[in-house]
């Protein structure tokens, strides 16, 4: 029996796996697709999930494969006059299609010797004190102390919970997919700049080979469970929106998304959590909802990993909820607005101009930013600083090196810059780091496995608390008890 098993075999699902797999728990992922999916549904990360791949180690293996981009248009398409300066050592988008995230992804699990069963859909969710039995489509069932759903936005497992899944259905709907153009790359460009005047939701770029990512509006909301739209569907599209079809033929793969937006009133029922797109859906403005399942996955792999081996204090796992969801709501609240200021009518533009004005303002665009890349989030860690629950960007050391690579284990790091603290009763969960930095915000820093900082002062002052709300109690404790 495994320790947990994901549904879902998508960017959340693999990342919380791989999470999980650094503390030694074992776990299984399942998913109802046969082959990992072509689909580019997604096609950047946003600065604070490039700072958590670096984090793991992984950056490495994506930095290659994308571009860099400015940050400045990410909200709304609107540019400022003065570009804003992010407080990170990667203050770019980087272009990536998700199938590398994802092969990315899954090429470290397979290092973890993590297993991917594919072909099977999860049919029946079935808990007890002591586990979950997940019934699989192959008639199979399989059992586990712990159940993840990351089974995206139409997610089984939250049905079978019967989490409540409110909001709004899609009011619009945009034909996606990759296809041949014989039209130029001149003629392509000069178009798409045209229409995008009035339509942000058009385009066409090369991903290689004579292969064009597109995108164009839909004439209709397809029902749910529709077909995906057809070669005929999108040469009409294209021509309603561009006065020509570019000559496209031999399409990759096409479907379809739409800006519906709901949130799932909870996150847990039991022994069975919900991440990513499971738990939340929203229009596809600002490129944030691969990004968002990221960061759930790294907010919850460490918590739920605790629990399962023993050490997590009481009430550390409902952080994960108490912390996501609402970041969850906010996005929901920043996406909503994106997808109405970029309506091509007359209202949403005039609306869209006055907030042009506004982002002029010192800080404005920077606070904007702060939400689309997640480095303005703060967990209510303490009211005792503005600093405590934000996550801690990261630094060099004046002996060479920096922070991040420090951080590959997962494990919480103390940074002691005294030489005077002690993690003695918590060193099988916190790292202590002896190195000088000018970049940091106090003498000594407490970072969880996440890098959100949950305790910092000069002395000893309120430390032992910081460690028991956070790794639990002292394993001299934990010995006596």
């Amino acid at each position: 029996m495994n320790d947990v098993i994901v549904v879902g075999a998508g960017p959340t699902g693999v990342m919380l796996a791989n999470e999980l797999k650094l503390h030694g728990i074992s776990v299984a992922i399942v998913d109802r697709d046969p082959e990992p999916s072509p689909m580019v549904r997604s096609m950047g990360l946003h600065a604070r999930s490039i700072e958590i791949m670096e984090m793991r180690g992984l950056l490495d293996r994506l930095l290659p494969q994308g571009t860099k981009y400015p940050t400045d248009g990410f909200f709304a398409g609107i540019r400022t006059s003065e570009p804003v300066e992010l407080d990170t050592t990667h203050p770019y988008t980087l272009g990536i299609p998700q199938p590398l995230v994802e092969a990315a992804l899954r090429e470290r699990a397979t290092e973890l010797g993590i297993e991917i069963r594919r072909g099977v859909e999860a049919v029946g969710v079935t808990q007890d004190a002591e586990g979950v039995d997940v019934e699989l489509s192959d008639g199979t069932t399989l059992r586990s102390a712990w159940v993840v759903g990351c089974d995206g936005g139409r997610s089984m497992v939250r049905r079978l919970l019967d989490i409540p899944f409110p909001g709004e259905s899609a009011k619009r709907q945009w034909i996606l997919g990759e296809a041949e153009l014989t039209a130029s790359l001149d003629e392509i460009v000069a178009v798409m700049t045209r229409v995008r005047e009035t339509h942000r939701g058009f385009g066409a770029g090369p991903v290689g080979d004579g292969v064009y990512r597109i995108v164009v509006p839909a004439a209709e909301v397809a029902d749910e469970g529709a077909p995906p739209p057809t070669l005929d569907d999108l040469r009409t599209q294209l021509t309603a929106y561009a006065g020509t079809d570019f000559g496209v033929h031999s399409p990759r793969w096409l479907s379809r998304f739409g800006d519906a937006t709901r949130l799932a009133e909870h996150y847990r029922v039991g022994r069975v959590l919900i991440a990513g797109d499971a738990a939340h859906v929203h229009p596809p403005q600002g490129g944030q909802g691969l990004n968002l399942g990221l960061q759930d996955a790294f907010n919850l792999g460490w918590k739920l990993a605790a629990t399962i081996n023993g050490w997590a204090p009481e009430g550390l796992l409902d952080t994960y909820e108490a912390e996501r969801h609402p970041v969850a709501e906010e996005v929901l609240t920043v996406t909503r607005a994106q997808a109405e200021l970029q309506s091509p009518e007359p209202g949403p533009q005039a609306v869209k101009t006055l907030f042009a004005e506004v982002m002029e303002f010192p800080g404005v665009h920077a606070h904007l930013l702060g939400k689309v890349t997640s480095l303005g989030i703060r967990y209510a860690v303490s009211d005792a600083s503005d600093l405590l629950g934000r996550r801690q960007r990261d630094v060099t050391f004046g002996g060479g090196g920096s922070l991040y690579p420090l951080l590959h284990s997962g494990r919480g790091v103390l940074v002691d810059q005294t030489g005077e603290l002690s993690v003695e009763g918590w060193a099988d969960r916190v790292d202590v780091i002896t190195e000088q930095s000018d970049e940091l915000p106090a003498p000594a820093v407490l970072l969880r496995p996440d890098g959100h900082i949950v305790w910092m002062g000069e002395d000893a002052t309120g430390l032992s608390e910081a460690f028991e709300r956070w790794f639990g109690a002292s394993s001299v404790a934990r010995e006596v008890q």
